[in-house]
């Protein structure tokens, strides 16, 4: 044994702490209760291995302690099951830096799958969140789910079924979300109010919106900006929206691709949109929600937005919800990409557009359709002329993250 080795027995569970090795969780009865103590004992350094199985957990799992690792034996292989949860409500629950898990999947909790808050160094690596009854309301919020958080890698992994966002990256600066899948879900990736994120070569279908990236008011952190979503295959999200009444999500039409809320400085590039039944693309200021707003500190406008050398095909034949009514108001059929056309009368310049740095700019997106709404002036003048959006802006600098990863 190593010098500084440490050494813990717990009910049969031997925990090598500073050695950053452990073994000896046993499957069967008393498991939740053995894990929840490997949790609170663990050495910073420690590597918590979860056996082959399905593990019954029926209640809470906490995190406190910094630089540990969760790692099962595979996906599908490892399996923490929360279907008899009767406390509580995420899975596990993560207050601490340097947070792995790889290899595991966790089924059926209350709530969240995993919840880290205020963690920096947090990896998911090969993980699967998943409700097994298909999609319900009563389905946990988020899957995946980091918040006020910085370095978050989050790959290779996926999520099935959470009732706002599989995949959700909230009030978090520095994050790469890579080689994912998001199925079954009401978004399937979610960056919220987040600064320097790189979402890529990530599938999103069957969700109802395929990912999102917004920037919401009354949130601690504002101002989300400078995210780069590309290289994805976001095609057929066409699933019924089944998020409670009351959220946000719950406003995203079934059969959206991509949604650009309130932000600024995205580029959306060399992704491919297919047979997205509302639309593929859809960029629009938080006044196009009619939601109020309360924030004085909240910019509400959509600026500096680069969608270009993107690949379209089919979509749009079939809208639904805000879509389908905005179809009603404009007439149909609508287009790939569509913009509401609002945007803040302060930032007007003399040629009654915004500054070239802060402009909506579409380009190299093939025979993709597009349609300005002018939902600033209750819809009076929709126009599907490109031209006005016929720039380039600066491509946006890749996240680096600390590891190197």
């Amino acid at each position: 044994m190593s010098r500084g080795c440490v050494v813990l027995v717990l009910s049969g569970l031997l925990i090598l702490g500073s050695c950053s090795k452990q073994t000896g969780l046993t499957p069967g009865p008393g498991f939740r209760k053995a894990l929840q103590e490997a949790l609170i004992q663990a050495q910073p350094g420690a590597v918590i291995e979860i056996p082959e199985g399905k593990h019954d957990i029926d209640g809470p799992l906490t995190l406190t302690v910094d630089n540990v690792t969760l790692r099962g034996k595979g996906i599908d292989k490892s399996v923490l099951s929360f279907l008899n949860q009767t406390s509580g409500s995420a899975g596990l629950t993560v207050t601490a830096n340097g947070f792995t898990v790889e290899d595991l999947a966790v089924e059926d909790t209350k709530g969240d799958g995993i919840k880290i808050k205020g963690g920096t160094g947090v990896t998911f690596r090969r993980f699967r969140a998943e409700w097994t009854g298909g999609a319900k309301e009563t389905n946990g919020s988020y899957g995946i789910y980091p918040v006020e958080c910085k370095d978050v890698l989050i790959e290779d992994s996926i999520v099935k079924g959470a009732s706002d966002a599989g995949f959700y990256v909230g009030q978090s600066r520095n994050i790469v979300v890579r080689r994912n899948r998001a199925e079954m879900n009401v978004a399937g990736i979610e960056i919220e109010n987040s600064v320097n994120a790189d979402v890529y070569e990530n599938v999103a279908t069957n969700n109802a919106g395929g990912i999102l990236v917004f920037n919401l008011p009354d949130l601690p952190m504002k101002g989300g900006k400078i995210t780069r979503v590309y290289k994805n295959q976001v095609f057929a999200n066409n699933h019924p929206n089944f998020a409670p009444k009351g959220n946000m999500v719950a406003q995203v039409s079934s059969g959206t691709g991509v949604i650009v809320l309130a932000t600024s400085q995205i580029e959306v590039f060399q992704n491919t949109f297919k047979d997205n039944k509302s639309v593929n693309v859809n960029i629009l200021s938080y006044q196009s929600t009619g939601n109020p707003i309360k924030d004085t500190a909240y910019d509400p406008y959509t600026e500096a937005i680069h969608v270009h050398d993107n690949t379209f095909s089919g979509g749009g034949d079939a809208p639904d919800g805000k879509v389908a009514t905005l179809a009603k108001a404009v007439g149909a059929p609508l287009a790939s990409i569509l913009y509401d056309g609002v945007v803040n009368p302060k930032r007007m310049t003399a040629k009654k557009q915004l500054p070239d740095e802060a402009r909506i700019c579409i380009e190299n997106n093939g025979d993709a359709t597009f349609l300005n709404y002018d939902a600033a002036h209750e819809f009076k003048k929709p126009s599907r002329d490109i031209s006005p959006h016929k720039c380039s802006l600066p491509a946006l600098p890749a996240v680096t993250l600390p590891s190197g990863a």
